[in-house]
């Protein structure tokens, strides 16, 4: 008597399907990441309704304390203006502004005018509602 079974069962697993599916989540991942690069500097930013992301070419952060920093290197208040004009220099006129909530608007009007003076855009950053 012959008991064995005319039709044998492969027992092997493709991974063709699995590395698809790992393909299409990082792709799915990638698109859905955040472009924005935060600051580093702990900055207490005022909240706003409608917010618009800016892809940040060079950033001006003023602290609670009155300091300044251009791309995180700090500098003063008399040389934020040529440091300004050298991060400028060669780049697409985009400033991003990173003002605590409790600086006082003339601060923050003083370096956003001194952004147009070098036909830059400016842009305030604040937190969503």
């Amino acid at each position: 008597m012959d008991l064995k079974s005319k039709h044998k069962v492969n027992a092997s697993f493709s991974m063709s399907s699995m590395t698809d599916i790992i393909f299409l989540l990082l792709i799915f991942f990638m698109l859905t990441a955040s472009f924005i690069t935060p600051s580093g500097l702990p900055v207490n930013l005022p909240s706003s309704k409608s917010s618009e992301i800016v892809m940040q070419k060079i950033s001006v952060t003023i602290t609670k304390e009155l300091s300044y920093f251009v791309n995180n290197k700090r500098v003063t208040r008399n040389s934020l203006e040529s440091e300004l004009r050298t991060s400028l220099a060669g780049k697409e006129g985009i400033v991003v502004l990173h003002c605590d909530a409790t600086v006082p608007v003339e601060r923050l009007v003083e370096v956003a005018g001194i952004a147009t003076s070098m036909k830059a855009k400016v842009s305030i950053a604040t937190k969503p509602e």
